[in-house]
């Protein structure tokens, strides 16, 4: 489990705009990292739309954001043109990264087991380590608060 203080997990993840990220590439931003379920969901639309509407306000406090869901890239393009979202979109088809971050786990709905994302955000700061994390997030209220963490870094 990945806590405060301890250095990120460098990841490399195709984006909706079909290049890359890597976090080991972003030294000297800080970045904010959620991870949500899956694109074009009600919960995962609202997140996603707040995080863009707040990113000119995230820039200002020197920090990226990427989500990163284990949806395809196509579907990632899909989501951002519908919702006109602005900010980056991350693959994780494989799980690796989401696995990495503790986001991919067992969970239960109407007493039925399966493992799927959970809705989880890291603020890393400038030098690559996680500043804060939101282990179990919801979505209302939660990018304002992202934004005034980042903001006190």
């Amino acid at each position: 489990m990945l806590k405060e203080g301890d250095k990120a997990p460098d990841i490399l993840l195709e984006t909706d705009s079909g290049e890359t990220f890597r976090l080991s590439e972003q030294k000297g931003k800080r970045v904010v990292l959620y991870f949500y379920p899956k694109a074009d969901t009600p919960g995962c639309t609202t997140e996603a739309i707040t995080f863009s509407k707040l990113s000119s306000a995230f820039a200002k406090a020197g920090t990226e954001i990427l989500g990163v869901s284990a949806d395809p890239v196509a579907a990632q393009d899909k989501f951002k043109a519908k919702h006109k979202l602005n900010i980056t979109l991350g693959s994780d088809e494989s799980k690796a990264m989401l696995e990495a971050y503790g986001a991919w786990v067992e969970k239960s709905m109407y007493g039925r087991k399966f493992v799927g994302v959970i809705r989880k955000t890291f603020l890393i700061d400038a030098d690559g380590r996680i500043a804060q994390v939101w282990p179990r997030v919801r979505v209302t209220g939660h990018a304002e608060e992202v934004l005034e963490a980042a903001r006190a870094l």
